[in-house]
């Protein structure tokens, strides 16, 4: 399901890093590092723990595939895994999304 309103639901193809059939992956518009990609289910969904099983699987399995990528393309020494849920948690953008983001 997409809401027509959602930055993350209207992703233009050219911005695709990498996906499968439920995720994808990008760049994050405002890093905190160089490499700093997001993984994104293609479902709305706003909090991760309400994605299925499947759509979370899929996720984490681009996590792993993008940390591949950016250790060819940045090697970094280090990395943070990030899932904010909910306002409090700061979560900016309604949608779930991962940061993963290389640290040097």
């Amino acid at each position: 399901m997409k809401d027509k309103d959602c930055v993350f639901c209207n992703i233009g193809q050219d911005q695709i890093l990498m996906k499968n059939d439920l995720a994808y992956v990008i760049n994050d518009k405002y890093p905190h590092s160089k490499g700093h990609i997001l993984v994104i289910p293609y479902n709305h969904v706003e909090a991760f723990f309400d994605l299925t099983k499947e759509e979370q699987a899929s996720v984490m399995e681009l996590v792993g595939e993008a940390k591949k990528y950016t250790d060819t393309n940045y090697n970094p020494s280090g990395y943070n895994i990030d899932v904010n849920v909910g306002k409090s948690a700061g979560q900016i953008v309604m949608h779930t999304h991962v940061h993963l983001i290389p640290r040097y």
